[in-house]
């Protein structure tokens, strides 16, 4: 073989094997049916006054100055970016921890990783209802919350902060399987070899674990945050079962108020600016989340290695 042959042949080695973009259109139009056509909807419903079944009318930006001087959007504004920075706070030391144990080689640790993992395998629906009955007063186990948090009553639902408590619970219950199991992928691509040379240092797992693990985790937690804050500016399901919004206006976050207006009251007009504006604060958040971490880049944490 020539070396003109040669070189050609090292050329288009690396386009070899590439998808051509025809592997893209069954995800292209995933995304365009299930993902944009709704949201364009949604923002042209916005812009109406809608019940549901006549033709929507035309109403410009009635719903969006309504949407502005609404006392009761503001306030679920508030208990959604609350709930996202509790459950997140909650979420992801104990994902973390539980993460990094469950990549290691410990006895039994297959077993404990899988019921572990058993509170993501149910309905959401279901688990709140089984919840709700947990948390009623005449059961015992309410009163012995009320008892830790220093509550007023026994009743843990019927108290604002109480029903707070209990969505911000049963959410990272439900949810920390999950993101253990990014955690627990990620920390087994961490080098043996860093830890055996820590060790020769000296270092002990404390040391190895703030030196070692949580660096080389850094864009593990990136990711992980992002699906924390979608999932819960997105969360529904379990605050209708459980709390339905209440006590008064304690747990009415910005997905409830969504359902409230477009199926109680039957203004979907009003319910879709909602909607448009969940969409907007949610991936404002996850953007900027990304930005100041630095994640754009996508610099590898085992560069040099």
């Amino acid at each position: 073989m020539s070396r003109h042959s040669a070189r050609a042949d090292a050329v288009s080695v690396p386009h070899a094997g590439r998808p051509g973009l025809a592997w893209a259109i069954p995800g292209v139009l995933f995304f365009l049916v299930f993902a944009a056509a709704p949201m364009v909807l949604v923002g042209y419903l916005s812009f109406t006054d809608w019940d549901g079944l006549g033709s929507p009318s035309w109403i410009g930006f009635d719903n969006w100055s309504r949407l502005w001087n609404d006392d009761g959007m503001r306030n679920a504004v508030w208990l959604s970016v609350l709930l996202t920075l509790c459950t997140w706070a909650v979420q992801t030391p104990i994902a973390l921890l539980l993460g990094v144990w469950a990549a290691g080689r410990q006895r039994y640790r297959a077993v404990l990783s899988a019921i572990f993992f058993l509170p993501l395998l149910a309905s959401s629906v279901a688990l709140a209802l089984l919840w709700r009955t947990l948390f009623d007063p005449n059961l015992g186990l309410a009163a012995d919350v009320a008892e830790w948090f220093d509550l007023e009553t026994a009743d843990l639902l019927g108290s604002s902060r109480g029903a707070f408590i209990a969505i911000v619970f049963v959410a990272s219950w439900q949810f920390v399987p999950f993101h253990t199991l990014i955690y627990q992928g990620g920390a087994r691509q961490i080098p043996r070899s860093l830890y055996d040379a820590a060790s020769i240092d000296g270092a002990g797992t404390v040391r190895q674990f703030f030196s070692i693990t949580l660096p080389q985790l850094r864009n593990t937690v990136i990711t992980s945050s992002v699906l924390m804050v979608v999932g819960a500016l997105t969360y529904f399901d379990t605050v209708l079962i459980l709390t339905n919004g209440g006590p008064g206006d304690a747990t009415r976050i910005l997905p409830f108020l969504m359902y409230e207006e477009g199926f109680r009251t039957f203004e979907l007009g009003y319910a879709s600016a909602i909607a448009a504006t969940l969409v907007v604060i949610a991936t404002g958040v996850s953007l900027l989340l990304v930005r100041l971490t630095g994640f754009t880049r996508m610099q590898s944490t085992r560069e040099g290695l």
